[in-house]
C-alpha cells in the first residue's frame, strides 16, 4: 500500500485531505512543520509528499529545496495559495513536480495524486519485469542522446543526466515524438496525466528545468525547442552525433 506524507500546518485542511486520501485506500501520515517533514522523509519511505508551501519556521520552498538535494527521486506535490503565483513559480522551480492551488477540489485532490501514483507504479513495474528478466531494457537512442526507459537513466554526449522522475518523463516524451510540436495542455495530459486548466506553469518551468541539464546554451535551445504560439518540440538535429 502506499504512504502518502502530508505537510500542512492546518489541521483543519490536513483532516480534510487525509480523509479523502484515504478514501484511495492510501496510508497517510501528517505533520504541521517544515523541520519535521525533512526528518521524516529522510527516515523514511513515501511515494508521494504533498508539502504545503506556508509553513511555520522552514517554509515548504525550503523543505524541497533541501529533499531534492537528499532525495532527487522524491515526488513532491505543492500546495499554494490561489493568488500567490511566485510561490508556485519557486516551488517548481526549486524541484517541485507539481502543484495544487488552494482552494481545491476534493476531486481535483484525488485525481492528481491517483495520476502521480500511475506513473510511479508504471516505472516500478518495468523496472521489476526487467529484474526478473522478463522483458529486456527499453533504450531510445537519438544522436548523443540515450535514453533507458528501464532503469530510468539518460546519457548525454556519455555524460549521466541528474533528472528528477517527472523530468525523465517529460524528455522521454518528447524525444519519442522528434519534430512534433505539443501544446502545454497536451503536455500536462500526456506527461502528467490530468486535464486541468490553470497549471501551465507546471510545463513552463519543467521545460526550463530540463533546458539547464540538457542544453549548450539555455537562451538558445537546440534539444528543446520553443515554437511561438503553439507550444514545444524535441529537434533531434540539436543531438545529432
Amino acid at each position: 500500500m502506499d504512504t502518502i506524507l502530508v505537510v500542512e500546518d492546518d489541521q483543519d485542511i490536513a483532516d480534510l485531505m487525509i480523509l479523502n486520501l484515504q478514501e484511495l485506500s492510501l496510508t497517510v501520515e501528517h505533520c504541521l512543520t517544515g523541520e519535521l517533514a525533512l526528518q521524516k522523509l529522510v527516515d523514511n519511505n513515501y511515494a508521494l509528499v504533498l508539502l504545503d508551501v506556508m509553513l511555520p519556521g522552514i517554509s515548504g520552498l525550503d523543505v524541497c529545496r533541501q529533499l531534492r538535494e537528499q532525495k532527487p527521486e522524491q515526488v513532491i506535490l505543492m500546495i499554494t495559495s490561489r493568488d500567490s503565483e511566485i510561490d508556485r513559480v519557486l516551488g517548481l522551480e526549486l524541484g517541485a513536480d507539481d502543484y495544487m492551488s488552494k482552494p481545491f477540489s476534493v476531486r481535483e485532490l484525488q485525481a492528481r495524486v491517483r495520476s502521480q501514483l500511475r506513473r510511479l507504479h508504471l516505472a516500478a513495474q518495468r523496472e521489476q519485469q526487467h529484474t526478473q528478466q522478463q522483458q529486456p531494457e527499453q533504450h531510445l537512442t537519438i544522436g548523443e542522446l540515450q535514453i533507458n526507459n528501464t532503469t530510468h537513466r539518460t546519457l548525454l554526449a556519455g555524460k549521466e543526466l541528474e533528472l528528477t522522475s517527472t523530468e525523465f518523463d517529460l524528455l522521454l516524451f518528447l524525444a519519442s515524438h522528434p519534430e512534433q510540436v505539443f501544446s502545454r495542455e497536451q503536455l500536462l495530459s500526456n506527461v502528467w496525466g490530468y486535464h486541468h486548466s490553470g497549471y501551465e506553469h507546471t510545463v513552463n518551468s519543467h521545460i526550463n528545468r530540463l533546458r539547464n541539464k540538457v542544453e549548450r546554451n539555455t537562451t538558445k535551445p537546440e534539444i528543446v525547442q520553443t515554437v511561438w504560439g503553439v507550444g514545444y518540440k524535441f529537434n533531434k538535429k540539436g543531438v545529432a552525433a
